[in-house]
């Protein structure tokens, strides 16, 4: 089961001591390489606080690490992203997991999925309210089941089979969220209406190159503040918000997922490399800064290939993301200018 996982990455994240120089090349050494983001959207240096920016940079640079020492010690590029996104959906800064948006009805509707670019096996689930976390789930979908992506209900009974002890749902719950539930709700014009740009985003995912050449991309996500119960975005659409395939790419995307949805972003962008023989920033540009752009759609995408470029878009004021390229080297952004 994931339980060791789980228990691992927290242990890392409370551990004192890391540092950004944690991982030297070894000569002759296969690359191995980690992306991930918390999301896009409308981040201004003025709407962050030096002690929020400190702390969403140090949060990242943690799943950075967790994701890392999976790679380093041989482990699957799916580990590796298992292992990133548990610590993303752990801390209350970002919309997955412990810091998930709330619905209309003030519960919490969580999307995840897993995709294994070696076999592109793939494992996806949608509108769970009572998993701790639900990238975990998804990945025993990919492993332990016949089916892609399972919902609701059925996602849960299928996670108790496999040992997933199940959480209230007010475990997801923060007094940040419910403010912005109130406020979404409050500046509400119709039923139809969406909350305010900067409610609208908030995914968490990664990507990542391990020792035996393999990609694989994971996202999860609360989904959109204030969005109707049963809503699902792109995010467990495997094409949409989340592809891998070793002969091109691995995407993990965030943004309005219904133009992410109706775009297929992260397939159209491997579809590009294959069919155009587009590189990958010329394919994540073409769909992120053009193609997207074109249609009304904002937000971004993380993407690694087999030779461990990495590229990390976006169409929006800002994107938290982060990478330990093939070198080594970690970096952490969250404005469009850096």
């Amino acid at each position: 089961m994931k339980s060791g996982l789980a228990l691992l990455v927290v242990a890392l994240s409370v551990a004192t001591g890391l540092t950004a120089a944690f991982a030297e090349s070894v000569p002759d050494a296969p690359p191995i390489a980690i992306a991930i983001h918390g999301g896009a959207g409308t981040m201004n240096r003025a709407d962050l606080t030096d002690e929020k920016e400190q702390a969403i940079r140090e949060a990242l640079s943690l799943a950075l690490q967790a994701g890392h020492k999976q790679l380093a010690q041989g482990e699957s590029a799916v580990s590796a992203v298992e292992a990133a996104i548990v610590v993303l959906e752990n801390s209350p800064l970002f919309n997955a997991g412990h810091g998930a948006v709330f619905n209309s009805g003030g519960a919490h509707e969580l999307d995840a999925a897993i995709m294994d670019g070696r076999t592109r096996n793939a494992g996806a689930i949608a509108g769970v309210g009572h998993i701790r976390n639900p990238i975990l789930l998804a990945g025993e979908v990919m492993t332990a089941s016949p089916h892609v992506m399972l919902a609701g209900a059925g996602a849960e009974e299928f996670a108790v089979s496999q040992g997933f002890e199940l959480v209230e749902n007010d475990y997801f719950s923060t007094e940040f969220r419910r403010q912005q539930l109130e406020r979404a709700q409050a500046e509400q014009t119709s039923r139809n209406s969406l909350p305010p740009p900067e409610l609208r985003f908030g995914t968490v995912g990664a990507v990542a190159l391990d020792q035996d050449g393999n990609i694989a991309a994971g996202t999860s996500t609360g989904g959109m503040t204030n969005k109707r119960f049963g809503r699902i975005g792109d995010v467990p659409v495997i094409g949409a918000g989340t592809y891998a395939d070793n002969e091109t790419c691995a995407v993990s995307a965030t943004g309005h997922g219904e133009y992410f949805i109706r775009s297929v972003v992260a397939h159209d962008i491997a579809a590009l490399m294959r069919y155009s023989d587009k590189s990958l920033q010329e394919a994540v540009d073409e769909v992120v800064l053009e193609k997207l752009v074109e249609f009304g759609g904002s937000g971004g995408v993380i993407s690694i290939n087999r030779q461990g470029d990495i590229v990390m878009e976006h169409n929006t004021p800002g994107m938290y993301r982060g990478a330990i390229d093939t070198s080594g080297r970690l970096t952490t952004a969250i404005y469009k200018d850096e």
